[in-house]
């Protein structure tokens, strides 16, 4: 008999089920007999007709042994051909295998980041611990609520974020102990970072208490013309140390570069305002605080401008606190040349007047407008220290050789001998004979106060002869 497998075909993923109906002698209750068979035919090619049957033998039910054939034209169905559901296992298959691909590729990603985080965080631990930020936690817990207001435990990530990733685009200034970046927290606060460059070796290192002690007391001065330390970090292999942020740069740029001393000179009004300012912090730190501080590298780097041109004390990475009962304390060298201590060279001794010596390098500065070290054309030597050519000038009775022009032109000879005296005795060689800050602080207040009357009264002339 003829069989249309068109009606009859069954297609499922390239195998063709092929179902027959046969009638049964004898039928109990129309019961017919039904045969599924399946074969696979997708290898078989150039297959256009086909002939299927089956052969049966004899039963109770079934009578006498009989072959059936069936027979179509299977072209229509793909048979023998690149069907569309062997394209469709093959894509399948491939699909499959990509997605497996990119799920383990995925799957070693996500764990790489994890061990990196975990990694970090136990980096971060370890330095957090070493370098003492579970003892300066519980000290900062046993002060008052206004210094834990005051000073905060930034994270490295925090920091990190608010510098661009330390982008050198961010560097404000860069010097011998380190590298400070300009910085804006979550809030929108600016900061300056300082990341030192230094790393700390046994020999150098102090006990762990005593540097979260300095750390604390640094924390907790509060004078208007020293800049503020807001935090630190204690995540990073070296503590990163935050401070407000001073706008207007240092008095070095404002006396020596030509670019910005011309385009908003300091007057003499100004630099005695500086001196009178700078004074007052170094006496403050010296005697006003729990410790006396000992700044140890003043210079006119760390001297910033803020925007009212209001001088700050900056940069404490050198700065030692001393016992009440020391006078002294024995170590090696630091500070910048041109501002060093005769004296603090010689013995390693450092002493309170070791900053008296090197702001009396800053207030020669101020008058001279000359840097530390420079070249003087018209002796033997090029290079020379300000400090030394200074004072050799003044006992020749040869200030107006060295002064600054600016300066020149002003009708204040008196204060500024005055003031020329001042820095002179600051420079004295003899450490035990120069004035303490407190006493220069003293002195410059004086003048200071001798140039508000005078322009008090060179006031009310004028106005006395406008009304005339």
């Amino acid at each position: 008999m003829a069989y249309n497998p068109t009606d009859h075909f069954i297609i499922r993923g390239g195998w063709y089920q092929l179902p027959f109906m046969f009638a049964m002698e004898n039928p109990q209750d129309g019961e017919g007999l039904n045969l599924t068979n399946s074969r696979d035919f997708q290898d078989a090619e150039g297959i256009r007709k086909l002939n299927i049957g089956f052969s049966h033998r004899s039963s109770r039910r079934y009578k006498g042994s009989r072959k059936e054939y069936l027979s179509g034209d299977f072209s229509d169905l793909g048979v023998g051909s690149s069907s569309t559901g062997s394209q469709d296992s093959l894509a399948c298959s491939g699909y499959g295998r990509l997605i497996l691909i990119a799920t383990i590729i995925t799957s070693l990603v996500f764990l790489r980041i994890i061990r990196k985080k975990r990694m970090d965080i136990k980096l971060t631990e370890k330095f957090f611990k070493q370098n003492g930020g579970l003892l300066l936690q519980q000290m900062l817990n046993s002060y008052d609520g206004s210094v834990i207001d005051r000073f905060k435990l930034f994270s490295s990530k925090e920091l990190d974020k608010a510098t661009n990733h330390f982008n050198a685009n961010r560097i404000l200034g860069q010097g011998g102990q380190g590298t400070v970046y300009k910085g804006m927290l979550e809030d929108g606060r600016i900061i300056a970072v300082k990341k030192s460059k230094l790393t700390v070796d046994d020999e150098e290192l102090l006990k762990l208490e005593e540097f979260i002690n300095e750390i604390v007391i640094l924390s907790q001065i509060n004078h208007r013309n020293v800049v503020k330390l807001l935090g630190c970090c204690l995540e990073t292999e070296v503590p990163l140390l935050v401070y407000e942020f001073i706008p207007n740069g240092t008095l070095y740029q404002h006396l020596h570069d030509r670019h910005q001393n011309e385009e908003f000179p300091l007057t003499w009004e100004m630099r005695l305002r500086i001196a009178t300012e700078v004074a007052g912090a170094l006496a403050y730190l010296h005697s006003a605080t729990s410790s006396p501080i000992y700044h140890r590298d003043i210079k006119s780097t760390n001297i910033l401008l803020d925007q009212r041109y209001r001088a700050k004390v900056a940069d404490f990475g050198t700065s030692k606190f001393i016992a009440m009962d020391q006078t002294h304390v024995t170590t090696k060298i630091q500070g910048t040349f041109g501002y060093l201590d005769p004296e603090y060279h010689q013995s390693s001794q450092l002493t309170d007047k070791s900053d008296v010596y090197s702001f009396g390098v800053v207030l020669v500065e101020l008058l001279t407008g000359k840097k530390p070290i420079f070249w003087a054309g018209n002796t033997s030597q090029e290079n020379v220290s300000l400090a030394a050519y200074f004072v050799h000038s003044m006992r020749k009775n040869r200030l107006h050789d060295i002064l600054d022009d600016q300066l020149m032109k002003l009708g204040v000879k008196n204060q500024i001998m005055t003031f020329a005296n001042l820095a002179k005795r600051c420079l004295d060689l003899n450490g035990k004979k120069r004035p303490t800050m407190e006493e220069v602080s003293m002195e410059l207040n004086g003048i200071r106060g001798s140039s508000k009357k005078k322009r008090a009264m060179f006031s009310k002339i004028i106005k006395r002869l406008s009304l005339k």
